[in-house]
């Protein structure tokens, strides 16, 4: 239980950084469109590849930051009725919604990685100006998806092991809505890191 603990840890931890960069990567795509309509409207230049590259960066960002809102228990769930139940029962339908998602996450990066595969057999490019290898965006997001699949996959095990041994609360916490508490601990941390820094009265 501890080195599942451990590694899912680790595993989060991994998570917390590719979620950063992903929050970082929509902040350059909007200073690329900036940019871009900038330049387009006021100099008479464009990157010729607005559309495509836009479109790259948003997949490859909401890819890096799946596994990170899963760690987080962040995804929108529909949970009137689970919350009703019993706790052992509620951990046990966390485990079935969490293995139908680790089925569904698997087959997506099954077949994103056909897809790099194929775009590197036939050498395969955007129709850009600037001729993209389909395999580096199809990679990076790609590796995205693999990494969902990962933290699925530890939450998972880590679960099961935690309802096998009568820990129903432990799967809760794992696996679980958040709770009015969890948010409003966030809340508190967001503001405590806004306030970091600034002169004392």
């Amino acid at each position: 239980m501890r080195a599942l603990t451990a590694a899912r840890r680790g595993a989060a931890a991994l998570a917390a950084l590719m979620a950063y960069v992903a929050g970082w990567n929509y902040i350059l795509c909007a200073l690329f469109i900036t940019f871009d309509v900038v330049a387009r409207s006021l100099f008479g230049f464009s990157s010729q590849a607005t559309v495509e590259m836009t479109g790259y960066m948003l997949a490859a960002g909401i890819a890096w930051a799946l596994a990170h809102t899963l760690a987080a228990r962040a995804h929108i769930r529909v949970d009137v009725l689970v919350n009703r139940l019993a706790p052992h029962r509620r951990a046990w339908l966390h485990l079935l919604s969490l293995t139908l998602l680790l089925g569904l996450g698997a087959f997506i990066a099954w077949a994103a990685w056909e897809l790099v595969d194929e775009s590197a057999l036939f050498q395969a490019h955007d129709n850009s100006a600037w001729h993209v290898a389909m395999v580096v965006p199809q990679g990076i997001w790609a590796f995205g998806i693999c990494a969902f699949v990962v933290m699925a996959a530890l939450l998972l095990a880590e679960g099961t092991l935690a309802a096998l041994t009568g820990q129903p609360e432990l799967v809760d916490g794992l696996l679980g809505a958040r709770t009015i508490e969890d948010e409003t601990a966030e809340a508190l941390e967001a503001v405590a890191m806004a306030h970091e820094g600034e002169p004392v009265q």
